[in-house]
């Protein structure tokens, strides 16, 4: 007897750039996942935001955990750039890590180069 199909939160257990973004979704390690990502050092994780959702400390706390790894955060927004608010960069501050909203576009290519570059680099992308 067969088991039925297991539904887990998404998870990539590496690192790897994104090929592609758009319609709802990303491409990245030959695999797509429809939603928002974390790009993080212990791997990519789907990411229950969306454009618009408040940007606060408790919506990033996967990526607090793993702040001794990360020097840069990138914060792809969605489709514009919105400005971080001042409690969440303290935070991020407060944990060592330098964080740069952009439009998710831009934090993807920033992103790849960075990742390219082999630097301590973390990234989260609202879908588009």
């Amino acid at each position: 007897m067969r088991k039925p199909i297991e539904i887990r939160k998404a998870h990539f257990p590496g690192r790897a750039p994104i090929d592609s973004y758009g319609n709802g979704g990303f491409r990245f390690a030959d695999m797509s996942h429809r939603g928002s990502l974390l790009m993080l050092p212990s791997g990519i994780y789907g990411w229950d935001m969306q454009e618009g959702d408040p940007l606060t400390a408790d919506n990033f706390q996967r990526v607090l955990e793993e702040a001794a790894d990360i020097d840069v955060l990138l914060v792809g927004t969605g489709k514009d750039i919105r400005p971080l608010p001042a409690a969440l960069k303290a935070v991020f501050k407060e944990h060592g890590i330098s964080s740069d909203p952009m439009s998710t576009g831009a934090a993807i290519r920033t992103y790849n180069i960075m990742l390219a570059e082999e630097r301590a680099v973390a990234a989260v992308f609202i879908v588009v």
